[in-house]
C-alpha cells in the first residue's frame, strides 16, 4: 500500500520495516513474496515506533531515509509526528483504524454489523461509528452484531475495542448524518444507504468512501487502490489518502524577459521600499530598462 505509490512517483529505492514473528524472529515468507512484487530493495525485521526512528535518522545496519509512510498503532503514528521535519512523513496522520457505518431501511443489518466489527478488530483505540436515521435500524445492527460476535474467534478484543470507542448516533436525516460524519472525519466511511454516491458527494471529511452494500472497507484494505494509507484522528479534514504526490516535489522556476521585469518590476520595488529592504528594491531597479549599472 506504500510501494507501489512510491515507484510510480519515481522513487529508486524502497526500504520496508516490518514487525518480526515473536517466536522465530523472522519475517513472514508472505509478507517478502509481496516485497518483491513491490519492487522493495531492502526488509527489516523491525517493528514500531523504534522502526520510525531507525528509518528517520539511520542505525549500523539501517540507512535513514527521505520519506517515511504508512499506518500503524498510536505510538508509530506519534513516532512519525516526532520525525517530522528531520524526514518527510508522507501521510497525515495514520493510527488506530476507524470506520463510521451509514445505514437505513434498505441495508442488510449483518452487513453493516460484520463491517463495524471488522474495524474493531484491528485492536485496541479504534473507532466504531454507527449513523442512521432510523431507531429499528440501529436495533437491527446491535442485534446482529450480538449474533455474529458470539462465533467471533477475537470476540474478546472486539467487544473491548467497542466498549471505549463504539457508537450508535440516531440522528434526524441524511443531512444531520452528514454534520456527524463530517466532525469525525472518519478514515473508513461506508455508505450502507439508498443514494450512496449522491451523498458521498457532499461528504468534505473522509479518508476513503465506499459506496454501497457490496463495497465494505475490507477490499481497501486488501485490492482497492491506490493505497490505504488513510488519515485517522480526526486528520481527513485537511489531509488525504497516500498518493504518489506524497512522494514527489514541486519546484518553482521563474524566467523573466526584458518587458517582463518592466511590467512587473515597479510593483516589487513599491513593496520591497514598504518593507524596508532597500537592497531588494535596488536588485530590480537596476535592471529595468535594460540599463546595466
Amino acid at each position: 500500500m506504500t510501494a507501489l505509490p512510491a515507484r510510480v512517483a519515481g522513487v529508486g529505492e524502497l526500504a520496508l520495516c516490518v514487525p518480526p514473528d515473536r517466536q522465530t524472529g523472522r519475517v513472514a515468507s508472505s509478507v517478502l513474496a509481496a516485497a518483491r512484487l513491490a519492487g522493495v530493495d531492502e526488509v527489516y525485521a523491525v517493528g514500531g515506533a523504534q522502526a520510525i526512528a531507525a528509518l528517520a535518522y539511520g542505525t549500523e545496519t539501517i540507512r535513514p531515509v527521505d520519506v517515511v509512510a504508512g499506518p500503524g498503532n498510536v505510538y508509530v503514528a506519534l513516532a512519525k509526528q516526532e520525525v517530522a521535519g528531520d524526514v518527510g512523513v508522507a501521510a497525515a496522520f495514520a493510527g488506530p483504524s476507524e470506520v463510521v457505518v451509514v445505514a437505513d431501511g434498505s441495508t442488510p443489518a449483518e452487513y453493516a454489523a460484520i463491517d463495524l466489527i471488522v474495524q474493531a478488530e484491528h485492536g485496541p483505540d479504534g473507532l466504531t461509528w454507527l449513523i442512521t436515521w432510523d431507531e429499528a435500524v440501529a436495533d437491527a445492527v446491535c442485534a446482529a452484531g450480538e449474533r455474529l460476535l458470539a462465533t467471533s474467534p477475537r470476540a474478546d478484543q472486539v467487544r473491548s475495542t467497542m466498549a471505549a470507542g463504539g457508537y450508535v448516533a440516531l440522528v434526524d436525516d441524511e443531512a444531520a448524518a452528514l454534520t456527524v460524519i463530517d466532525a469525525i472525519a472518519p478514515e473508513h466511511l461506508e455508505l450502507q444507504c439508498r443514494n450512496a454516491e449522491a451523498l458521498a458527494d457532499k461528504v468534505n471529511n473522509a479518508g476513503a468512501i465506499f459506496c454501497g452494500p457490496l463495497s465494505p472497507a475490507s477490499v481497501g484494505d486488501y485490492i482497492a487502490g491506490p493505497s490505504h494509507v488513510l488519515p485517522t484522528d480526526g486528520s481527513a479534514r485537511f489531509a488525504s489518502a497516500l498518493t504518489v504526490a506524497d512522494f514527489t516535489k514541486d519546484h518553482h522556476v521563474i524566467t523573466l524577459d526584458q518587458e517582463g521585469l518592466d511590467r512587473l518590476g515597479p510593483h516589487v520595488i513599491a513593496m520591497a521600499e514598504q518593507e524596508g529592504l532597500a537592497a531588494h528594491a535596488e536588485s530590480v531597479r537596476l535592471r529595468l530598462d535594460g540599463a546595466p549599472s
